[in-house]
């Protein structure tokens, strides 16, 4: 089997979904902190991107779910942050 880019970024974003699960795991996450959803998201779309080169629907649909998630995860965070400024 040969390894090609597509494969390695999909590994990358692997190693970064299970690095944030196992940041929140550990430490627990404010909720104003925008990274751990950041992190999610940037590994959720190498993932998408090696799956355009071997397709696997249900991996794809998981991977855009994580995408979308990931997206409120911030927008929740930053209206958190902004929040607890104006107070």
């Amino acid at each position: 089997m040969t390894v090609t880019i597509p494969d390695i970024l999909g590994f990358i974003g692997v190693a970064m979904i299970v690095a944030a699960y196992a940041w929140q795991q550990s430490q627990g996450i404010a909720r104003d902190d925008w990274r751990h959803p950041a992190v999610n998201g940037v590994g959720a779309a190498l993932l998408l991107y090696s799956l355009a080169f071997r397709p696997n629907p249900a991996s794809i649909t998981i991977e855009f779910v994580w995408l979308i998630i990931s997206f409120y995860g911030i927008w929740r965070a930053l209206r958190a942050r902004a929040a607890s400024r104006s107070n």
